[in-house]
C-alpha cells in the first residue's frame, strides 16, 4: 500500500510582485524597465540608469477542489478547496559603477504552497503542508557594445517545509528546512533603440526535507475501522529544474510597445523518484515531463504620467498524463491573464498595482485509498510595487 510522494514540482512561479504580474510575465528576459531585471534577465542592469530600487509584494489566493471517487477505499470526508493564501514580497536593487558595469541584488520569493486539507478521509496522510523559498541573489551586469550586454547571478537559497498529519498518538507536526544555490546566466542584444532580444538561463535548484519516518494512523476500509502502523522512510526532495527563457520586446511607437516569450523547464529531469516501506519500494513516483512556455504582452503609455500592462501566457503541465498525478501538487496545464498600471509619482518615483488571473488544468489521483479528482484550479495573484531611481 502506497503513500503519497511529497515533492514541489510545479511550484516555480514567475510572479514576484512586480509589474510582471499584470503582463503574465510576458517580455521578462527583454524588458529591462526596472530593477526587477536582477531575476528576469541580469544583464537587463546595463539599461538601467544610475542607482534604482524596485518593491513589489503580492497576495496569493486560491481554489482547488479535490473530491475521491465512490470507490476509495478510505470512508469519509473531502478535503474540498486545498489552497491557502500565501504572501509574497521581493526587493530589488542595482548600483551603477559606471555606463557599462552594474551590479546588483535581489532578494524574492517566487516559490512555494501553502496547503491545507483538514480533517479529511487521508488526514494520516497528510492534514497541512507548506513550501516556502526565499531567495537572496547578488548580480552583475557588463555592456560589451552598444548592442550586446551580458549578466550573471548567484542564487542562494532558503527553503523551509512543513507537514502536520494524524498519527496514533495525536497530531504529528513535523518541519525541516535546506539551504540550495543556483546560477541565473542572461545576455541582452540590442537591434536598435525600439527592439531588443533577452535570452536566460537558470541552473536547477535541489532542496532535500527529511521527515519522521514512523507513520501510523486509524482508518476505515468499508465498516471496519484498521489501524495501521508503517516504517515508512518517507522525504521530499523539492526541485527546481533548469530553464532557459528567449523573450522579446519593441516599441512600435511613444504609447504602444509589445513583447513576448518562449521558455523551456526541464521537469522530466525528476520524473522518478520511489518510496520505499520497510526496506521494499512500494512505489513509484509521478512520472513528470518538461514543459513549454509562451506569453505575449502589450503596454499602452497615454501620457508621461500612466503606463497600463496586460499579457497573457500558457504552461503545458509537467504530468505526463493528468489521470495519474499527485494528492500533494494539484497543477496541469496553466494560462495566466494579467493586467497592471504603473503611475509616475515624480520623475524619480512610480507606483503600480497588478493583478494576474491562472486557470489551472485539473487532474486526477490514481492511489486506490482516496482516489479522486481535483476540479479546475483558480488562482489569484495581487500586487502593488514601488520604484525609485536615484539619479
Amino acid at each position: 500500500m502506497s503513500a503519497p510522494s511529497v515533492s514541489a514540482a510545479g511550484l516555480l512561479f514567475y510572479e514576484t510582485g512586480g509589474p510582471e504580474i499584470g503582463l503574465a510575465g510576458a517580455g521578462q528576459a527583454a524588458r529591462a524597465q526596472d530593477a526587477t531585471t536582477i531575476l528576469g534577465n541580469p544583464a537587463g542592469m546595463t539599461h538601467l540608469a544610475g542607482d534604482q530600487i524596485s518593491v513589489g509584494t503580492q497576495l496569493l489566493l486560491g481554489n482547488s477542489e479535490y473530491s475521491m471517487s465512490d470507490d476509495a477505499l478510505l470512508d469519509g470526508n473531502n478535503p474540498g478547496n486545498v489552497l491557502s493564501p500565501l504572501p509574497s514580497a521581493s526587493v530589488f536593487y542595482s548600483h551603477s559603477i559606471d555606463d557599462r558595469l552594474k551590479v546588483g541584488i535581489g532578494a524574492y520569493g517566487n516559490f512555494g504552497l501553502a496547503a491545507h486539507y483538514g480533517d479529511w478521509a487521508g488526514s494520516g496522510f497528510v492534514k497541512d503542508a507548506g513550501i516556502i523559498a526565499f531567495n537572496v541573489q547578488p548580480t552583475v551586469a557588463y555592456r560589451v557594445n552598444e548592442q550586446w550586454s551580458v549578466g550573471a547571478g548567484m542564487g542562494i537559497s532558503y527553503g523551509y517545509f512543513a507537514l502536520n498529519r494524524d498519527a496514533a498518538g495525536g497530531e504529528q507536526k513535523e518541519k525541516d528546512y535546506d539551504w540550495a544555490a543556483n546560477a541565473h546566466l542572461g545576455m541582452l542584444y540590442d537591434l536598435d533603440a525600439r527592439t531588443r532580444f533577452g535570452l536566460t538561463y537558470t541552473s536547477e535548484t535541489r532542496y532535500d526535507f527529511a521527515i519522521d519516518p514512523q507513520l501510523s494512523f486509524n482508518h476505515s476500509i468499508g465498516s471496519a475501522n484498521i489501524n495501521r502502523s508503517w516504517s515508512l522512510p518517507l522525504a521530499a526532495m523539492v526541485n527546481s529544474p533548469q530553464q532557459v527563457m528567449f523573450s522579446g520586446y519593441h516599441e512600435l511607437n511613444d504609447q504602444w510597445a509589445v513583447m513576448g516569450n518562449l521558455g523551456w523547464q526541464d521537469w522530466s529531469r525528476f520524473g522518478d523518484s520511489t518510496i520505499e516501506a520497510a526496506g521494499n519500494e512500494v512505489s513509484s513516483g509521478n512520472k513528470l515531463q518538461d514543459t513549454w512556455h509562451a506569453a505575449v504582452g502589450v503596454q499602452y503609455r497615454p501620457n508621461e504620467k500612466w503606463r497600463f500592462d496586460s499579457g497573457i501566457a500558457y504552461d503545458s503541465s509537467i504530468y505526463a498524463s493528468q489521470s495519474d498525478t499527485s494528492l500533494t501538487i494539484p497543477t496541469g496545464a496553466e494560462w495566466r491573464f494579467g493586467v497592471g498600471a504603473q503611475y509616475k509619482l515624480d520623475a524619480q518615483s512610480s507606483v503600480g498595482a497588478a493583478f494576474e488571473y491562472l486557470r489551472m488544468q485539473g487532474s486526477t489521483v490514481q492511489n486506490p485509498l482516496f482516489n479522486g479528482e481535483f476540479d479546475t484550479g483558480h488562482l489569484y495573484f495581487l500586487s502593488v510595487n514601488y520604484a525609485h531611481s536615484f539619479n
